[in-house]
């Protein structure tokens, strides 16, 4: 399951990366190679967390991966009228649940 999650947000990076680059902050330099990058990083943990022997560096490097994109994250929370279809509730929801999601990634890759 979670290699799907990735695995769609990863492949989306490419695909729509408009919501992307509207997330960036304004201080991080490349934005467009930066969404690409990380997007690839996700496709790759994605393939390496369905992989019993490569799931904990994979597991190790999503979540590095989920805390170098928390600042946009905050940023998207902090600058809710850049994102008006997004209710503002939901962009603080997710600062939290970003911690959740590092939880749920780093127990999963423990678990062989």
């Amino acid at each position: 399951m979670i290699a799907a999650l990735f695995l769609f947000a990863g492949v989306n990076h490419f695909t729509q990366p408009a919501l992307f680059l509207k997330a960036m902050p304004p201080w991080l330099p490349w934005h467009l190679p930066l969404v690409h990058i990380s997007g690839v990083f996700e496709i790759l943990g994605a393939i390496g967390m369905l992989v019993t022997k490569s799931r904990p560096y994979a597991a190790y490097g999503l979540v590095l991966l989920l805390i170098a994109v928390f600042p946009a994250n905050l940023h998207m929370a902090l600058n809710p009228n850049t994102f008006p279809t997004i209710p503002v509730a939901l962009l603080y929801c997710r600062l939290p649940l970003q911690l959740l999601l590092i939880a749920w990634v780093y127990r999963t890759g423990k678990a062989n």
